[in-house]
């Protein structure tokens, strides 16, 4: 089926002494863009994340939230003395060979420092934050399958609108061609006229140049192709809709198509009436071109 870029889901969970909450979102994006906010000591959860994330989306600028805190107070947060006295060990040295090269650094804050892995001290042993792990990670599978859910009944109400989209220019081809057709005693007429004062300076001119000019005439105001070629994009984006995601590129580039030929139209209409359903044309394409930005 076809999938919305756009989704939110959240969750709240508790286990072992732990309790968590889980936001995920995301809006449109030319690729995946994976954004992760997690605890950096709980080993191995980011990368488990972001692999079942990437694996399960194919789009979108996706943001990941996790807010997790210990709930008995044992892992309340406490400076590692070692490894901050490491930190600022190296951070007079740095200091030190840029003032010798005559380069001067921005102070560090305390919480530059805090920032830094192993700093603060969860109080979470190795093995505590090995089965943190399993349990979290199963735990955002639920919150997952929401988000995918919600991305497809974005996506379901996507291809209701983009579907009535085509039948508006599936209809307003039709009207196109019949409007060409309408037109065609007039465009004769038009073409006789040119071709009469052409005539009129025959004696000078180059019969072989006067059919070339004429020829290049006609094919300038025939909408045929263009006509053929939407009936055709038509037929395409209605595949790619029952196809399902991820479509969401190919329909980008098959509305750049589709507006291409509306322009062409319009540049060859030299009609009232079928100037005014190129324009409506265009109209319609660009509403549709919006719409796709949202596909997956």
């Amino acid at each position: 089926m076809l999938r919305s870029m756009t989704a939110f889901a959240a969750a709240k969970g508790a286990q072992d002494g732990f309790s968590w909450t889980w936001e995920m979102r995301s809006v449109n994006g030319k690729g995946l863009d994976l954004r992760l906010r997690v605890p950096d000591w709980v080993d191995g959860l980011e990368a488990g994340l972001r692999a079942r994330a990437g694996k399960a989306l194919g789009r979108g600028n996706v943001s990941l939230n996790l807010r997790l805190v210990r709930d008995d107070g044992a892992g309340a947060l406490a400076v590692n003395a070692a490894q901050l006295e490491d930190v600022l060990t190296a951070m007079a040295e740095v200091e030190n060979r840029a003032m010798a090269r005559g380069v001067t650094l921005a102070p560090a804050t305390a919480a530059d420092l805090l920032g830094l892995r192993g700093v603060l001290d969860t109080g979470a042993g190795e093995d505590d934050t090995t089965a943190l792990c399993k349990t979290l990670l199963a735990d955002f599978e639920t919150v997952l399958a929401a988000f995918l859910d919600m991305r497809a009944t974005e996506g379901r109400a996507l291809a209701a609108v983009l579907t009535a989209q085509l039948d508006d220019i599936e209809r307003l081809t039709g009207e196109a061609a019949q409007a060409a057709e309408a037109r065609r005693p007039e465009m004769e007429q038009a073409f006789k006229a040119a071709l009469a004062r052409v005539m009129e300076t025959a004696d000078t001119a180059d019969e072989a140049r006067i059919a070339q000019e004429m020829a290049l005439i006609a094919v300038k105001a025939d909408v045929t192709e263009e006509l053929d070629r939407l009936r055709a994009h038509v037929a395409a984006a209605r595949d790619l809709l029952a196809a399902g995601s991820p479509v969401g590129r190919k329909l980008d580039f098959l509305s750049q198509e589709f507006n291409r030929e509306a322009n062409t139209l319009c540049s060859k209409a030299q009609n009232k009436a079928l100037t005014a359903t190129g324009l409506e044309l265009k109209t319609v394409i660009d509403q549709m071109r919006e719409q796709v930005q949202n596909v997956e």
